[in-house]
């Protein structure tokens, strides 16, 4: 079976097999913080808070933690994207 890497130069190789990195641990990290909290995702962590279901602090840190995984999960996915698409043309 052909790896994904296999047509890649060493840079851009390096380049997606760190990005793949980067999505693997926001995507787990993300949903520890939200496990530590019994929330599955931000805005139901975020409606808890509101709620008082769950004292504020540090329910809002984790809540400002668990957005900044996942927008930075996201940018990521779109730069690794992005760089295969480039590879592929």
């Amino acid at each position: 079976m052909n790896s994904i890497y296999d047509n890649l130069d060493a840079d851009t190789s390096m380049a997606v097999q760190q990005l793949a990195r980067l999505i693997y641990e926001t995507r787990e990290n993300r949903r520890k913080v939200l496990d530590a909290m019994g929330a599955t995702a931000e805005d139901e962590l975020l409606g808890r808070i509101a709620s008082g279901q769950v004292p504020e602090h540090p329910a809002y840190e984790h809540y400002l933690a668990a957005r900044i995984l996942h927008e930075t999960h996201e940018a990521a996915r779109l730069t690794m994207a992005d760089k295969l698409k480039e590879v592929n043309r």
